[in-house]
């Protein structure tokens, strides 16, 4: 879900902390420092990294590039492999066919048709290009408020725990309830009040 899609889904978040100065350069490094890793050529099944939001599959952050204003805008990437499960059972029966034909033996035992099943995945995992998924966002790091476009669990914690990691920030979903609670000015006995409320259930 992207910044300039005709449709978005966003999740809005509080930032609470703040980061060394010179503040854009402690950015730019950090951003570097867990920029996405291509695995396209490699045998892991996933990653996940920041990318620049202009160049998604060549991602740069010199300059500020990323900077546009009061607003830093970038994008969370997820790159993920899966292998059919017909794909991987017929190289996995070529390979064990090849095999018994090259030793003379009839069967594998269950250690060595793991094995074989390993390698098999292995290398196919090398073979598959990676999934790509792009998540775009927007932080105003002068508000304090990070804008990320989507809605999705998964997505969601990804983002939330890869910024933590990224730039040691803590970060606040924001929802009526914790807007109530950061933002509404509220009492003490206010706060009180509003820690006592329960969800309520729509049904029809």
């Amino acid at each position: 879900m992207g910044l300039l899609s005709s449709s978005v889904s966003i999740t809005c978040y509080r930032v609470e902390g703040s980061l060394e100065d010179p503040f854009m350069e402690t950015v730019e490094k950090k951003l570097k420092h867990n920029m996405i890793m291509e695995i396209d050529d490699d045998v892991s099944e996933k990653a996940i990294g920041w990318t620049s939001l202009e160049n998604p599959y060549q991602p740069k952050f010199e300059g500020s590039s990323f900077c546009i204003g009061p607003y830093l805008v970038f994008a969370l990437r997820i790159d993920q492999k899966s292998i059919p499960a017909k794909v991987l059972k017929k190289f996995y029966v070529l390979e064990m066919l090849k095999i018994l034909s090259e030793s003379g033996r009839k069967y594998l035992n269950k250690t060595e048709k793991q094995m074989v099943k390993d390698r098999v995945y292995s290398i196919l995992l090398r073979r598959y290009p990676a999934t790509p998924k792009i998540y775009d966002l927007i932080w105003n790091y002068e508000g304090g408020f990070i804008w990320f476009f989507s809605n999705q669990k998964s997505a969601n914690e990804e983002f939330e725990t890869l910024f933590s990691k990224t730039f040691q920030l803590s970060l606040i979903r924001l929802f009526p309830y914790t807007i109530a609670d950061l933002d509404a000015g509220l009492s003490d006995s206010q706060k009180e009040q509003l820690n006592k409320i329960s969800p309520t259930q729509f049904s029809e």
